[in-house]
């Protein structure tokens, strides 16, 4: 299926590795006309954008000026923004025993305004241009309620579910669409150093999760990267305000 991404300016925070990178590489393969990769590691964004013949910037979402130098610099080289990623984000744990201002406050600074704040310079550039656009927010399915030490990471994406929707109304008229995916448990690299190291769960942790899975894996980074390009192309059309569950069960069911 042709995703209809070929004449395409694409924006992708969190590029470097995990999500980011995986729906990057989808993305160049499916033929798109430009990709910009951001994230705070600039090596890594380096690295992931010559992969896919893309331009690195490296910009923390936690700095709230970081959102409009990054778009400044995209219109700069290629005159437009046609399509956003929001992938960047933290998943520090907090609970409402553990949980800090200070956690709270990067969490939400990172999650749900530098999103919010890329979606704002996105919308505008896609507005002055009387264009059509698409953006996709990476969720999580910690936004239905979430797991006790997640509390503060499940208020932030349950913030960015309800922004997606809000600009998904907003903007329907301007043929701006907005989707999101609340992803379940990934296997990615932050996942598996945060489960093995950061816990203390050690090397065997991913094998023992996988056990009580439907799948007896984990949801892979390239299964999410397919969802997201769809959302992001004409295949989609008209699909907006969108939030899919992509995880090996049904929230709410007992």
């Amino acid at each position: 299926m042709d995703m209809g991404l070929g004449d395409r300016v694409i924006v992708v925070t969190g590029g470097a590795a995990g999500i980011g990178r995986a729906i990057a590489g989808l993305a160049a393969a499916e033929g798109v006309g430009a990709l910009v990769l951001v994230d705070r590691d600039a090596a890594g964004c380096a690295l992931a954008a010559e992969a896919v013949g893309g331009l690195a910037l490296c910009e923390d979402m936690a700095d709230p000026e970081a959102p409009a130098r990054v778009a400044a610099a995209v219109r700069a080289r290629f005159g437009r923004i046609d399509g956003l990623v929001n992938a960047a984000g933290l998943t520090t744990r907090g609970s409402f025993v553990t949980g800090t201002a200070d956690v709270w406050d990067r969490l939400f600074d990172v999650n749900a305004r530098g999103a919010f704040l890329m979606m704002q310079a996105a919308i505008l550039d896609m507005q002055a241009r009387g264009a059509a656009g698409a953006i996709v927010n990476i969720l999580s399915m910690n936004a239905h309620c979430g797991i006790p030490e997640l509390a503060i990471y499940a208020a932030t994406k349950g913030a960015l579910a309800t922004l997606t929707k809000n600009a998904a109304h907003a903007h329907m008229a301007d043929r701006i669409r907005v989707n999101g995916i609340n992803l379940g448990w990934v296997a990615t690299e932050s996942e598996r150093h945060m489960q093995a190291e950061v816990l203390g769960k050690g090397p065997g942790w991913e094998a023992e999760a996988a056990a009580g899975l439907p799948l007896k894996r984990l949801v892979t980074a390239e299964e999410a990267a397919r969802l997201a390009v769809f959302l992001l192309g004409e295949a989609s059309v008209p699909m907006s305000g969108a939030l899919v569950d992509f995880e090996q069960k049904v929230a709410g069911a007992i």
